[in-house]
């Protein structure tokens, strides 16, 4: 057969993403103070933009009476946001990073993250949350102890109420005392304390030095900031050389645990989204715009500058700087309009918290919330991604809504607290002298429509620390005294 050179025409398709397109995606990713940083270096590198407070409608950013640079036109899709996960790594090589260049980012559009804007370290929240998770019972207490996290000043006191809190989660205030019993266990020993002494406190029992002369020395700080040290001798029942070593282990001791931390100015939570009850008992949900500058196109300036450029030249680079300042404010725009969008559909979902407290968490993915507002599964993550929602309730990180759960006869499926909640309080009211197996556990729940298995039912009565039927049998015969 003999070999002939000819020509063929074939038709592909290849996902190619702009450094704009890049841009656009990270911004999803990014909370509103992080947002408001990359604004105050957009503005300085782009003469044409400028902060304003004018309401923008589709099409009023070009200056009058001229007509708009062709700029991506993937700012203003929707669907453009929509990427697949590995897209952005298979054009990582895509573009060379220009416009991003050109706004003060790092090559290849990559925005400074905001690790390396302050800070050298995680922040203290950011410490103790990775802890939360070992450290919690179950999941339901690891959402109090991260909420209590959350409320942390930069030193590592909780300064709140815990009685409000758990008014604010409707839950009962020994389960809050509990989830703040696990922020305690957490590293660096101290954080979590509502005083010094308890601080100092906290500090000595993980030094195994909390004995009762101690433990009066401590709750005697004032003495000590007064130099009784005569007094307090006495009051501690010690004499000189026991009283200089437990002054110099309580000097020793660290007032401020939190402060340790890198990035503890960042540790303040600032919410992105708020929700409010509507009076017709729906809910209003809003971005915060006080941490949300607008944008807008200096339209005398374009036009003062245009007048002023002559050449070839000059006129490229300003009709590059318009179509980015116009790129950038659809973007912003599309971000916000994406947020709410997922914020709402996430307030629907679990409309059952919002109105009766953290019992009422539904189970949910990020794969539920991105089939109901048709979008991709990558993008409701990058959406969630350091965003946090204020209500009623107090202040909550967009992820924490994402809980586990089992199947229920209804098909709605229930949260694993619900389910571990009734097995509680199933073992809590059993007969002594007729002891539930896990059996019969898996037979009333399946009576009230929680669809679980026999393995599930001990994996979750075994993480709530109760024991088997055998041992409860046991234990309650010798209560009984029999």
């Amino acid at each position: 057969m003999a070999l002939a050179p000819r020509l063929d025409l074939r038709q592909t398709q290849s996902l190619v993403m702009t450094p704009q397109l890049q841009q656009a995606i990270k911004l999803l990713a990014l909370s509103n103070l992080e947002i408001e940083t990359f604004i105050g270096d957009a503005l300085e590198a782009n003469p044409l933009l400028e902060a304003g407070e004018v309401a923008r409608e589709d099409g009023e950013t070009a200056p009058a009476g001229e007509s708009e640079p062709a700029a991506d036109s993937a700012a203003g899709d929707e669907s453009a946001l929509d990427i697949d996960p590995g897209a952005l790594d298979r054009d990582r090589d895509t573009g060379d990073g220009e416009w991003g260049a050109a706004h003060g980012a790092t090559p290849a559009g990559e925005l400074p993250s905001i690790d390396e804007r302050g800070g050298d370290g995680p922040t203290l929240a950011e410490h103790l949350a990775e802890q939360v998770g070992a450290a919690a019972g179950d999941s339901r207490e690891a959402f109090v102890a991260r909420h209590l996290v959350g409320l942390l000043d930069e030193a590592g006191y909780l300064a709140a109420d815990l009685q409000e809190v758990a008014a604010e989660l409707g839950i009962p205030v020994a389960e809050a005392e509990r989830a703040l019993a696990v922020v305690q266990s957490l590293d660096p020993t101290g954080v979590g304390a509502r005083s010094l002494s308890e601080c100092l406190a906290l500090q000595a029992r993980e030094a195994d030095r909390y004995d009762p002369c101690m433990a009066r020395l401590i709750d005697n700080l004032d003495l000590v900031a007064r130099g009784e040290f005569a007094r307090l001798k006495r009051m501690c029942e010690v004499d000189d050389e026991d009283f200089a070593d437990m002054l110099a282990e309580l000097r020793g001791y660290d007032p401020k645990p939190g402060c340790r931390f890198g990035g503890a100015g960042e540790a303040a939570i600032v919410p992105d989204i708020l929700v409010t009850a509507a009076r017709d008992g729906g809910w209003d949900i809003a971005l915060n715009e006080e941490t949300l500058p607008r944008l807008v196109v200096n339209r005398a300036y374009y036009l003062e500058l245009r007048r002023g450029c002559a050449g070839k030249e000059a006129q490229s680079w300003l009709g590059e700087k318009l179509a980015d300042a116009n790129w950038l404010i659809r973007a912003l725009d599309q971000r916000q309009k994406t947020i709410l969008k997922t914020a709402a559909e996430i307030v629907k979902k679990q409309e059952g918290f919002f109105r009766a407290g953290v019992s009422e968490l539904r189970p949910l993915t990020l794969r539920d919330v991105a089939e109901a507002i048709d979008m991709h599964e990558s993008t409701v993550s990058r959406v969630t991604s350091n965003k946090y929602l204020n209500c009623d309730r107090g202040t909550f990180e967009l992820k924490y809504f994402f809980t586990s759960g089992v199947g229920s006869a209804d098909g709605e499926g229930a949260s694993s607290q619900a389910v571990k909640a009734r097995i509680k309080a199933l073992i809590d009211a059993e007969d002594a002298k007729k002891i539930l197996s896990d059996d019969t556990l898996v037979a009333l729940l399946k009576g009230e429509g929680f669809d679980i298995a026999r393995r599930t039912v001990a994996k979750y009565r075994e993480a709530m620390g109760i024991g088997s039927s055998v041992q409860r049998r046991r234990q309650k015969r010798l209560a009984a005294g029999g």
